[in-house]
């Protein structure tokens, strides 16, 4: 019953399904009968006595049949069930190789190693190395996903929708070994990876599966002035193969983030993962293959390539059809380079320096939940964050309380080893020491002009346990001059610099000051404004320049709203994923013109249809000019008198 409930609901929604098994009446009148009966239940109950515990047991039962209808007329998703293997859940003991950062210059400063070496940043445990691609295997995994497109670009909404609710089965059924092997990969906490890997991926495939089809399906268009015969839409093509060239933060999310759209857009995908996250490709991989698979969808759409800058760049000239990079703006101008030379497109997400901006209103509650939020802004994910705040620009007002406030959270955080510590607030760097090296040299400027450490700010060496993984601790920086470097250069670590906002003697002159400090920058990804008063806060987050904003809100609160576009302006890059127009950008806009009036009967329809008017024919007859002047004075001139002048040149046109 519910499998046939199942085909009619996507009957009604969709159009035909395939052909219904040929017993399944009884079940559909067994299942109607139980839906009817349970109705007449309620009302004749809520009939007998109308009270508030009636109507309450009214909404009740409603509720309750409300949802056995939904599962009844649910479509089964298949479920998948990808064992963690040895490969990707190693067992490591006191034994276990550690990994040698000298092995990554071991080949010459300027060759790139001749393998991926894999290694957990919080242990230093060796994990194993993976193959360095080559062009032609770049290449190859070109074809292989352009061969697997060719099926899936006419694949229904109905079968891309089935597989991302596979996938989103799977994510939410095995959330645990998803964020076990971004932990070990990256060097997160499990709360880190369950907020900043699953969550948000979850969300996303939500929000593709319930609106995604809206956003692609055929748009009607209006028709032109001279067009009325006409009728006018635009289609959303699949692009083809799209290339992704993602960075390690986020292992898990920054590969399923590209594959949801590419592949619900009718695209193929090849992925080149960092050489920082290639180690999670093994599970990931073979749980993307097992969706695919499960969902009944070519298992060749999904393609990863590991290696360095090299294997990069032959993804760059492999062909593709479109392009995403994710990464910093230095590499992101090579990239937008070798792109130009085959006019491929390509979606630059290239970083930022999110400012975080605290009014001179807030009092001391509100003072108390903006110092948890900007905490959790600054050391989610050791603050290895595309988008999160970096300069706090906080009013002199509220700036002893929020440094007072940040200092005390960020001194009570533990840092070390987070799998298997729950306790563990802060975890690894996922690049070593030679990220910790970017951060004290930042930190160190700071403090040489004027600035002030409140907590961390220094590299862990010798007995420091911190020191036997990547660890940096949480730091707190204050007084930060606008001259700092640290104000200007992407940090990408668990580093909080916070500036005073000068008392400028007005609320609106020290918002001003506010805006001028956060927009004294080059990069321009996203913001937020806090204050006591919601539309102050407004008013100031409006003048930030960002591609995102929020106000009394974190950020990155825009990204939980998978219907938002992500991307900023400036050296952030440019172009934009999530929400509408990342769907829309991976595919290729058609303009599609015909005729509206084709069911008019007696051959009207034929006879309606588009002729070169005698006085544009050719040859010339020399009237041309004239008959194209008359168009325009009759159709777009404003007032009678030239809309006459216009008809006679019509006619007159005409006559010659």
């Amino acid at each position: 019953g519910g499998r046939l409930l199942g085909q009619i609901h996507t009957y009604m929604r969709f159009g035909p399904p395939p052909p219904l098994p040929p017993v399944a009446t009884p079940d559909l009148a067994s299942a109607l009968a139980t839906l009817a009966a349970a109705f007449a239940d309620v009302l004749s109950a809520a009939a007998a006595d109308i009270s508030w515990q009636s109507a309450a047991a009214l909404a009740a039962s409603l509720c309750c049949v409300y949802l056995l209808g939904a599962v009844l007329l649910s479509e089964p998703t298949p479920r998948v069930d990808v064992p963690v293997d040895e490969d990707v859940e190693p067992k490591i003991d006191g034994s276990t190789a550690k990994f040698d950062a000298a092995l990554l210059t071991a080949e010459g400063a300027r060759r790139e190693p001749s393998v991926v070496y894999c290694w957990d940043p919080s242990s230093m445990d060796m994990l194993g190395t993976l193959p360095v691609a080559s062009a032609e295997d770049v290449a190859a995994a070109v074809g292989r996903a352009r061969v697997a497109q060719a099926a899936w670009a006419g694949s229904t909404w109905g079968a891309r929708r089935r597989l991302l609710r596979t996938m989103l089965r799977f994510v939410t059924e095995n959330q645990r070994a998803i964020a076990r092997v971004a932990v070990r990969e990256s060097g997160k906490t499990m709360v880190d990876a369950i907020f900043g890997e699953i969550l948000v991926t979850c969300e996303k495939l939500k929000w593709t599966i319930a609106h995604g089809e809206a956003a692609l399906r055929p748009e009607r268009r209006p028709t032109g002035t001279l067009a009325m015969t006409k009728r006018v839409k635009v289609e959303w093509r699949p692009v083809g193969v799209v290339g992704a060239i993602v960075p390690w933060n986020y292992p898990f999310h920054n590969v399923f983030n590209p594959v949801i759209s590419a592949l619900f857009a009718g695209n193929g995908i090849v992925i080149k993962v960092s050489e920082y996250a290639s180690w999670s490709t093994l599970y990931y991989g073979r749980a993307l293959r097992a969706i695919l698979a499960a969902a009944g969808a070519p298992t060749d759409l999904v393609q990863f390539v590991t290696g360095y800058g090299s294997t990069g760049a032959a993804l760059v000239g492999s062909g593709v059809d479109k392009l995403i990079f994710v990464g910093s703006p230095s590499v992101g101008g090579h990239v937008m380079r070798a792109a130009a030379a085959s006019l491929t497109p390509v979606v630059l997400e290239l970083g930022g320096k999110d400012p975080f901006v605290v009014c001179d209103d807030v009092s001391e509650a509100e003072l108390d939940r903006i110092a948890q939020v900007a905490c959790r802004g600054v050391f989610q994910n050791m603050g290895q964050n595309c988008a999160g705040p970096e300069r706090f620009f906080v009013a002199d007002a509220a700036y002893a309380g929020f440094c007072s406030r940040v200092g005390a959270i960020a001194s009570r955080l533990k840092c070390g080893p987070p799998l298997d510590d729950a306790e563990v607030d802060c975890g690894a760097i996922t690049m070593g020491r030679r990220q910790m090296g970017h951060y004290q040299a930042l930190v160190d400027d700071a403090v040489s002009k004027g600035a002030r450490l409140l907590v961390g700010g220094y590299t862990p060496s010798g007995d420091d346990p911190l020191a036997a993984g990547s660890f940096y601790p949480p730091t707190v920086i204050v007084d930060v001059p606008e001259s700092a470097d640290i104000l200007q250069t992407e940090i990408f670590g668990p580093i909080m610099c916070v500036v005073r906002v000068a008392d400028c003697g007005a609320a609106a002159a020290n918002d001003d000051e506010a805006v001028r400090l956060a927009n004294n920058c080059d990069f321009a990804l996203s913001s937020c404004a806090f204050a006591q008063s919601a539309p102050r806060a407004r008013a100031v987050a409006a003048r930030l320049e960002a591609g995102m904003s929020a106000s009394n809100d974190l950020e990155g609160s825009t990204y939980l709203s998978q219907s938002l576009p992500f991307g900023g302006r400036k050296q952030s890059g440019f172009d934009r994923f999530a929400g509408i127009e990342g769907l829309r950008g991976l595919t290729t806009p058609r303009a599609v013109c015909d005729d509206a009036l084709e069911w008019l009967p007696f051959g009207l329809g034929a006879l309606l249809r588009t002729a070169i008017p005698p006085p544009l024919q050719y040859p010339s007859r020399g009237g041309g000019f004239d008959f194209a002047s008359g168009l325009i004075e009759l159709f777009y001139g404003e007032g009678v008198s030239l809309k006459l002048r216009g008809v006679a040149k019509l006619i007159g046109a005409a006559a010659k």
